[in-house]
């Protein structure tokens, strides 16, 4: 399988979640959820032009591409332009909001002084294994590539031109496509059409739908045709401009810092919208579960892969809901996912698929469990719903036991259970930024206790117990906060340090501040270890990398996660300066499309890797925010 490490777009509509490259190449196809199931491991488009052999759309020496999204929408538009044949195609990607459907808008364009006799070419090779096999089927002109589960069905309105089944890989580049199987035993398959001949200045327009089936749902031999006939039916220049509406008024009503009103730099505007619309892309509607990110590394050539949910992301990313007015999806994520997801002993493991399934983890953390507290918490000062706190007080209570227990393992170094991981999945100890989650975790409860006393006031026995537990968890709170000092403060680096093992400089002792409040931002072992971070992890570029000696993906580049931490804990600190230059750094880091990466290249101040990471679209709109109370926007 061919690694495709950048989805530089994406588009969908909660459920059909599609991603891209910037020459317009579908990537990725994600049905019924938009982490799980990835259907496509190559799909490739081709045109032969008069007598030419095959001319990839998205991949030619001779074509030069522009991409961009219609504005305030989740519908991506490629420009390509071939100078050999003075072709122009647009290809306009969207997903209608109310279909189950990807619709691909061909619009091709003869720019030059000779006739152009246009063939394009289709080439799926759909994922396949042995214990789930994939094989093609030509019926009533629709290529339909079905496994036990699915059936993913590629047609348009036109008739087919030619189609082939088996071996198609011997003569696809030759731009001619044939075969006589209508089934066959191949995950690899392709359809043609004749768009016909093109005189100078003339354009016509082309339209590829790719349905997925669930098999279960319709029955692939005797209920699929008519769905397909359905589809055709769909008037797909008012499918469009509805898709277009939605979307717009959507950006609209979550609009709620009123950016798009403000006289505020335009690329700032671009990001804040971006990120809205993204944001819908990537929450599960059901369960409230949000994906890290599209899919970048199947194979796990360079890491772990990030297409599911963290507990303790989505808890970061759901403050940037609360702030969009997204208090729904919120409250999903908080009693639907996290409810389906606690384990019985009260902890949430490492990571998850969308729909609350148990994901590949490798290892244990304890802040996934704190930060889920916290979050509720932080949940509730925004709503002011003490109902939500009731609803989920019982969940909250369980993972306390849990963290208990976890805490008085730690004071009385015993072995009854393991030691975390980091934040960073790394290192496996005590680390700061997991003992700050469990403080905030512990003052969270306190305060979800004090709110929830007037609904259960006619439970005195249960009153009297929540007394008890509150007077202990004050004492934990003081405790763990010395803790931290006795343990993570060292004399000799005049700083915190995130662990006692390799005691290196790392962006989340921020956490101390920010946003688990331990300590105040201006206490002198607070400052010093801001002065050690400005020394050991800023990038000549002002931005700021995760810890010392980082080297993940290879290099020394800034985070946008860890510029936007640096930014926050400036805002506390009253320093304008500071926390617009960070801010800024990563304005100018966003994609051509407005697209927040994991990290920053520092020569092309352009995402790295991981383009369209949640967490950081969370943490720009959480830091705008704090600079508009401010007022320093």
């Amino acid at each position: 399988m061919r690694t495709k490490y950048f989805n530089d777009a994406v588009v969908g509509n909660g459920k059909i979640t599609a991603s891209f490259s910037k020459t317009g190449e579908l990537l990725r196809l994600f049905y019924p959820t938009i982490d799980y199931k990835q259907f496509f491991e190559e799909f490739y488009i081709g045109l032969k032009v008069n007598d030419s052999a095959i001319l990839y759309l998205h991949n030619d020496i001779n074509n030069t591409y522009k991409q961009e999204y219609i504005e305030n929408t989740n519908i991506l538009k490629t420009t390509i332009f071939n100078s050999y044949f003075n072709l122009e195609v647009e290809q306009v990607d969207f997903a209608p909001i109310s279909e189950n459907v990807l619709i691909k808008k061909y619009t091709f364009k003869n720019l030059g002084k000779i006739d152009l006799n246009v063939n394009f070419l289709e080439y799926s090779k759909v994922i396949t294994d042995f214990n789930n096999d994939t094989c093609g089927y030509l019926k009533n002109n629709c290529l339909i590539q079905y496994n036990h589960g699915y059936s993913i069905c590629t047609f348009s309105k036109d008739e087919l031109l030619s189609s082939q089944i088996n071996d198609i890989d011997s003569n696809f580049q030759d731009g001619v496509i044939r075969g006589k199987d209508y089934i066959g035993m191949s995950s690899v398959s392709g359809i043609s059409y004749n768009i016909g001949n093109l005189k100078p200045k003339e354009e016509k327009t082309f339209y590829l739908y790719i349905y997925i089936n669930s098999n279960k749902e319709k029955s692939l031999l005797n209920e699929l045709d008519t769905e397909i006939e359905k589809l055709k039916k769909l008037d797909l220049k008012l499918e469009l401009e509805n898709t277009k509406k939605y979307w717009q008024k959507y950006v609209k009503e979550h609009d709620k810092l009123g950016i798009n009103k403000k006289n505020i730099d335009e690329s700032i505007k671009s990001n804040y919208n971006r990120s809205i619309l993204l944001f819908s892309l990537l929450t599960n509607a059901e369960t409230g579960g949000v994906s890290a990110g599209i899919e970048v590394d199947e194979q796990k050539t360079k890491c772990g892969r990030y297409s599911y949910c963290w507990t303790r992301d989505a808890v970061f990313i759901t403050k940037a809901f609360d702030i969009l007015g997204m208090e729904n999806e919120t409250e999903k994520f908080y009693k639907i996912f996290c409810k389906k997801t606690q384990s019985k002993n009260g902890m949430w493991e490492q990571r998850f698929y969308t729909d609350g399934s148990l994901a590949p983890c490798w290892g244990y953390q304890i802040d996934e469990t704190a930060s889920v507290i916290y979050g509720i918490y932080h949940h509730f000062k925004v709503t002011k719903d003490k109902k939500f706190l009731k609803d989920t007080l019982k969940m909250c209570e369980n993972a306390m036991n849990f963290l208990e227990k976890y805490v008085s393992n730690m004071f009385e170094h015993g072995n009854s259970l393991k030691k975390s991981y980091d934040l960073w999945e790394e290192y496996e100890g005590y680390s700061l930024y997991s003992i700050s989650a469990i403080y905030a975790a512990y003052h969270s409860m306190i305060k979800i206790y004090e709110n929830v006393k007037d609904v259960l006031e006619s439970n005195k026995q249960k009153n009297m117990a929540i007394s008890e537990k509150v007077k202990l968890y004050e004492e934990r709170q003081q405790k763990i906060k010395e803790f931290a000092i006795n343990h993570f403060y060292k004399d000799d680096k005049k700083s915190f340090v995130r662990n006692e093992e390799d005691q290196k400089i790392d962006i989340s002792l921020l956490g101390i501040i920010y946003p688990f409040g331990m300590f105040n931002y201006d206490e002198k072992n607070v400052l010093n270890t801001i002065e050690r971070i400005n020394m050991n992890i800023r990038t000549y570029t002002g931005g700021y990398v995760r810890y010392e000696g980082d080297s993940y993906m290879g290099g020394y580049n800034p985070w946008p996660i860890a510029t936007l931490w640096m930014a926050c804990y400036y805002v506390i600190a009253k320093n304008k300066e500071k926390a617009l230059e960070c801010f800024n750094f990563v304005t100018k880091s966003a994609s051509s499309l407005s697209l927040f990466g994991e990290q920053v290249n520092n020569d092309a101040m352009k995402p790295s890797w991981v383009i369209g990471l949640t967490w950081s679209h969370a943490m720009y709109i959480v830091t705008l925010k704090k600079l508009i109370e401010e007022g320093w926007l």
